[in-house]
């Protein structure tokens, strides 16, 4: 096809730059910044967009800068190394006001009066406290770790991840070695490694997701000792693929979890579990959560989609007792053991949060923190029912938070304001903490 110039306008929360051509047809573009003037060439067009691939890059935009990584052009994780950290700030600012437009349908004037400006995470590299790390084969059978490169399946095999602590940015191969040297010409059935280690509690704990088989536990416990300096090693027995039904989680070595420490509390943290990877970030989603609901003591107070605690923690502490629903098994499991090490009252529900959440009664208070998804089909619906005061829905992503938003508007829920925070520099993601109010109160 042929190509053609472009001036890159602005980015989209995809991680495109986007462009408009002389007869005004939106254009995506992959490792671009904003003031680029480009060499493209169409790859899919559509009736009011086209995608288009680089091809060179003609004059550099003010905002694009030299990526610290070898590896961002291919690897997926990172799509904006090239971007000046405060574009990236902007640009993750704006995609929520443009999601509250297009999705939620607000006026652009109320969208940008609500949303404010986006809270910068004080390290742009290395703030990674987790590592996740995907797994192939190459021509010989020897297993391959790395990231999935941008816009395709395939594993791109990195030397390290700047993205993460010093303490495990080199994990990628250090790992890499040690698990050839252990598999010689068999197989673990090994398809992902994780690796956490907290820069305040010195936690470290590698996780092996396996398929179910015998594997030599005592000696691969020894060898990845060997090669990174951990407290805690596990294998989790699971299904492999998107579902991942865990069957079993055996400790090789250690205590057999991490553990991280987030405000006034130290929380436990199992393999499968979910736990935020920017924690000094988290702990501002924390302060926002707290400081949006306005608590006070002896208020009813849930915590849907809890985890392992962050929120339910000190929601407990400030007003006596907090519902904490999650449906994760071994969540469910970290969440008591938190609470009861911190000596605050929770009431933990397993469950799903849709199904439990009209058996909690009436609430002054909610904090909603959902998968990507967003919110399930009818829990809108609940909430209104269990008329909370004030909510605080914590999002991450501004689409699924744009069209909730739209519903609890039309259940009489106003929303108050949105704090978009960055937990993941060098990225598209954007996590946001708004705060919505019952119509009847304001």
């Amino acid at each position: 096809m042929e190509l053609f110039e472009l001036e890159i306008e602005s980015l989209a929360y995809q991680g495109f730059g986007v462009g408009r051509t002389k007869d005004g047809k939106i254009t995506f573009v992959p490792h671009t910044a904003p003031g680029d003037l480009v060499r493209v060439r169409p790859k899919v067009e559509k009736k009011s967009y086209r995608e288009a691939e680089l091809v060179e890059l003609i004059q550099n935009g003010p905002a694009r800068v030299e990526s610290s990584c070898p590896y961002a052009a291919q690897c997926g994780g990172c799509q904006w190394q090239h971007i000046a950290y405060s574009e990236q700030l902007f640009a993750k600012r704006s995609a929520v006001v443009s999601a509250l437009v297009r999705i939620g349908h607000y006026p652009h004037e109320v969208a940008d009066a609500l949303v404010g400006e986006c809270v910068a995470s004080k390290r742009e590299m290395g703030y990674r406290n987790k590592l996740e790390l995907a797994c192939t084969r190459d021509a010989a059978g020897r297993i391959v770790l790395g990231f999935h490169g941008a816009g395709s399946s395939d594993i791109v095999s990195v030397e390290s991840c700047p993205l993460a602590h010093s303490s495990i940015a080199k994990a990628p191969r250090a790992l890499q070695g040690a698990l050839r040297y252990m598999e010689g010409t068999g197989n673990f059935g090994i398809f992902r490694v994780g690796v956490r280690h907290s820069m305040r509690t010195k936690s470290c704990e590698i996780a092996l997701w396996t398929t179910p088989g015998a594997v030599p536990r005592a000696a691969l416990a020894k060898t990845l000792s060997d090669a990174l300096k951990t407290t805690s090693i596990v294998r989790v027995v699971a299904e492999e693929g998107k579902a991942r039904k865990i069957k079993q989680v055996e400790g090789l070595s250690g205590p057999g979890h991490w553990t991280e420490e987030l405000g006034a509390d130290e929380f436990r943290v199992s393999a499968p579990s979910f736990f935020q990877v920017n924690t000094a970030q988290a702990e501002v989603l924390q302060r926002l959560v707290i400081e949006g609901l306005e608590l006070t003591d002896g208020m009813d107070v849930a915590d849907l989609y809890s985890g392992v605690g962050t929120f339910s923690l000190p929601l407990a502490r400030i007003t006596g007792m907090c519902s904490a629903v999650e449906s994760s098994g071994p969540a469910v499991r970290d969440l008591r053991h938190n609470a009861d090490r911190a000596g605050v009252p929770l009431d933990v529900i397993g469950g799903d949060s849709a199904r439990e959440l009209p058996e909690l009664g009436k609430l002054d208070a909610l904090v909603l923190d959902p998968p990507r998804a967003g919110l399930a089909e009818g829990v809108v619906e609940s909430i209104a029912a269990a008329a909370p005061e004030r909510l605080a829905y914590v999002s991450c992503d501004p689409a699924t938070l744009a069209r909730d938003a739209a519903l609890l508007s039309a259940c009489d829920y106003e929303l108050l304001h949105c704090t978009p925070v960055d937990l993941f520099p060098q990225t598209y993601h954007v996590e946001t903490v708004s705060i919505f109010a019952a119509k009847h109160t304001r």
